[in-house]
């Protein structure tokens, strides 16, 4: 007999806040300032991994040992600028609610630097609505590896979770741990991407996913 689904855990940039392409273009600044011309789709194509992952993935091994640490205050830098055009998606606040209401509880996996997630919970009242938060602090290895998910589902003492997520590297972290998972669109990733990655179902929106999700979970 299959456990029963008690803890979904929601990725949030590029899922319920819409910054995927912020991420990329802030990366490719931050590359440029150590002369590294980084294609913006293939960055953004690796977009949901953490920062610490991010930097070999896509610009190799010896130049995370001789740069990653000043890439990634560069990218910082670069980003930071960005935060205040950054914007939750519509129906972030409904989906939030109707999850609680089905008696799961709701875990935002970020694995975002805390004051970037400080900012994001401010767009959507996710103090509130949520039952708890990660953040980059909170693992030594980011997406696609399952630490955070781990440490999400631990937050709350769940057996059982579900992923949301909008990255093919949300479903290669959900697959490691274990768990189904379900896509979202607004991050950029074709729904073909998120399937191969390994998630069950993808939606174009947050309504819609709402409204599958929230049938789901009651069965």
């Amino acid at each position: 007999m299959v456990e029963r689904i008690d803890t979904v855990v929601l990725d949030v940039d590029g899922t319920l806040v819409d910054t995927n392409y912020q991420h990329a273009l802030s990366w490719y600044r931050a590359f440029l300032r150590f002369d590294v011309v980084l294609p913006v789709w293939r960055l953004h194509r690796a977009i949901g991994m953490g920062g610490d992952q991010i930097v070999p993935a896509v610009a190799g091994s010896r130049f995370e040992q001789e740069h990653g640490d000043d890439v990634r205050a560069a990218w910082a830098e670069e980003f930071e600028t960005t935060l205040p055009e950054i914007r939750a998606f519509e129906g972030v606040r409904d989906l939030l609610t109707a999850l609680r209401g089905t008696g799961v509880r709701v875990v935002l996996a970020s694995s975002g630097a805390p004051e970037h997630v400080d900012v994001y919970l401010d767009l959507f009242d996710g103090r509130d609505l949520a039952d708890a938060w990660t953040t980059s602090k909170d693992v030594d290895r980011t997406k696609p590896e399952p630490d955070l998910l781990h440490a999400a589902v631990e937050r709350v003492d769940g057996r059982r979770a579900l992923m949301v997520g909008d990255s093919v590297w949300d479903f290669v972290a959900a697959g490691r741990a274990g768990w189904p998972g379900l896509g979202v669109r607004t991050g950029g990733f074709s729904a073909g991407e998120l399937r191969e990655a390994g998630a069950r179902e993808v939606y174009d929106s947050l309504p819609e996913l709402q409204e599958g999700l929230v049938r789901e979970l009651r069965g």
